[in-house]
């Protein structure tokens, strides 16, 4: 019996797709919803995807188009860098491509001394921003993701990069750099051309941005955005050997698998009020199987909020996903009615 079974597998084998990462996740960018993963909630050491915060708080606080000159800071860094030197003048937009496509260490050390005045200041930006989008498994003491002298690093969850990552790739900034595949900048000592070290931009057509990292104790961690016929994912790995495979290959089942469903159109909702509306459709990521598990229900405020009534709420499985305020129309359009019309109805006839 055993060499019949072997006999099979040998001329029929399964075709078996194992995800080789320590740590997993593929996260709906939308809605932060999690669709498959694993040790989701377990802090590891980040490597160079801590450039993602580092990029965010630049971003949020600075005038990209602003040049700077590079100070003594870089002096100190080593590993992956852009190679800017002391005194050369480079723009705040450039020293970002330089951090996110090549993973400079020296621009981020530089970004740091500029944003933050120290590292420690800057530090301190990154981990109040982990905190405002809900990273509650995370600590940066860097900008860069190497470890400290001690052996201490970076560390984040799979699910708290989750956020980070669909956090970031809304931004248009972020998006259209972080997708670049290669940038050219010419300083006041010389000409750079980066390419992207994300390998997944040039060879998965949907990929829209993300960003690689590597040290001999974090091992390899990637961080990845994709996006098709109106579904957007986002997909962390840590400790994965095999991770721009693993990720196309998630991708792929998720995207032929699932479809962004329109649950409620915007535009005007039936209330128990008149003239109610929403401002935007409410579109979800789901198979069939959950896309029949939805539950739309209508929340009432106890008293009126300006002109708000009450919101639009979707569940699946007893879990709230998304809610949309429901606005109270004060100034309905009247009907244009034309001469005839007014004729009609005057004699008591509906037209």
């Amino acid at each position: 019996m055993k060499k019949l079974i072997l006999l099979i597998l040998l001329l029929f084998p399964f075709k078996v797709d194992a995800i080789s990462a320590s740590a997993y996740i593929v996260m709906d960018s939308d809605n932060y919803r999690v669709l498959e993963g694993s040790n989701i909630h377990t802090p590891y050491l980040i490597a160079s995807t801590t450039k993602i915060m580092t990029a965010m708080v630049v971003i949020n606080n600075s005038k990209l188009s602003e040049e700077i000159i590079i100070g003594e800071e870089v002096l100190k860094s080593y590993g992956s860098g852009i190679y800017v030197e002391v005194g050369e003048k480079i723009k705040i937009q450039d020293l970002l491509y330089g951090l996110m496509l090549r993973s400079g260490n020296d621009a981020a050390m530089a970004l740091e001394h500029h944003i933050g005045g120290s590292k420690e200041g800057f530090v301190y930006l990154m981990n109040e921003t982990a905190k405002s989008i809900g990273m509650k498994n995370t600590t940066f003491l860097n900008g860069h993701g190497l470890e400290e002298n001690n052996k201490e690093g970076n560390k984040s969850s799979v699910y708290d990069m989750g956020l980070l990552s669909s956090y970031a790739i809304k931004n248009s900034y972020y998006k259209t750099i972080s997708s670049t595949k290669k940038h050219t900048v010419t300083t006041n000592y010389k000409t750079y051309i980066w390419h992207n070290k994300n390998k997944l931009l040039n060879t998965y057509d949907y990929c829209t941005g993300g960003k690689t990292g590597f040290t001999e104790l974090a091992k390899r961690t990637l961080v990845t955005n994709a996006s098709k016929d109106n579904i957007n994912l986002t997909i962390i790995t840590f400790k994965d050997g095999n991770d721009f495979e693993d990720h196309r290959m998630l991708y792929e089942k998720y995207f032929n698998n699932y479809q962004s469903y329109k649950l409620v159109k915007k535009g005007k909702i039936k209330t128990k009020y008149k003239n109610t509306y929403i401002k935007n459709d409410i579109n979800m990521t789901l198979n069939t199987n959950e896309y029949n598990k939805i539950n739309t229900k209508i929340n009432y405020y106890n008293k009126n909020v300006t002109n708000m009534i009450g919101e639009v709420e979707v569940s699946l499985n007893g879990k709230s996903y998304l809610k949309e305020k429901i606005y109270l129309d004060d100034n309905p359009r009247t009907e244009k009615i034309s001469f005839w019309k007014k004729i009609i109805r005057k004699f008591g006839f509906n037209g």
